[in-house]
């Protein structure tokens, strides 16, 4: 007797059912999420970002940052020691954005909560530019395309990087009357980056993940 049609429906039916379970049920989890209104604050968490950091988004999509980044704090593995936020990542954080950057791998750093952390964007530009120039021993490629050489229209520019001396005469960059300034693209994923932060800790959730209560001695 042939088996092969109800094996063939009994491995379609455990793929099914795994899909149901794993994906469906919590994407209609996540699609009953709202943002949380808090009447003390008198606004909504997560809070939208700026239309600029909205384009840096998209910078930071193309570029592929993803790939060397994640956007996720982990509870567990060493994520809240290294100060890559105050608390673990939760769901809701995540839905004023229309494509979730949570990464795969970390060559670098968790970069949820790089706005909070105290980088300026001059600080964020010499960083794309060269990581080297802020981060010793980096391994960060360069993304020298983002920015401009220019000859100074009148006034310089009150972005154009800071660069150390030595470094701008090795590289070419201390012509009199010129100066190196980030591009349309570099200010807006800047901007995206320094919206990267979640300083809120939504009520519901923060009961959910909170240590139980220790138990008094002598109580069970």
């Amino acid at each position: 007797m042939n088996n092969g049609p109800l094996l063939f429906l009994g491995i379609f039916g455990t793929l099914a059912f795994s899909f149901t379970g794993v994906v469906l049920t919590s994407q209609a989890q996540y699609g009953r999420l709202a943002p949380y209104y808090d009447q003390n604050e008198g606004k909504a968490f997560p809070e939208p970002v700026s239309g600029l950091a909205e384009q840096g988004r998209r910078v930071y999509q193309e570029l592929g940052c993803a790939a060397c980044h994640t956007q996720q704090v982990r509870r567990d593995g060493g994520d809240l020691e290294r100060s890559w936020g105050e608390r673990q990542s939760y769901a809701r954080d995540y839905l004023r954005e229309a494509r979730v950057q949570l990464g795969t791998t970390r060559f670098g750093p968790d970069l949820r909560n790089i706005g909070a952390r105290p980088y300026t964007a001059d600080w964020h530009y010499l960083h794309l530019y060269d990581a080297r120039l802020v981060s010793p021993g980096s391994v960060m490629a360069p993304f020298r395309f983002l920015f401009e050489y220019r000859r100074v229209p009148g006034e310089p520019s009150p972005k154009a990087l800071r660069l150390p001396a030595d470094y701008a005469r090795g590289h070419g960059l201390s012509r009199p009357g010129f100066e190196l300034v980030p591009t349309r693209r570099a200010e807006a994923l800047v901007a995206y980056l320094l919206s990267l932060k979640d300083p809120y800790d939504f009520p519901v959730e923060k009961a959910k993940n909170s240590a139980a209560a220790a138990v008094p001695a002598g109580h069970k």
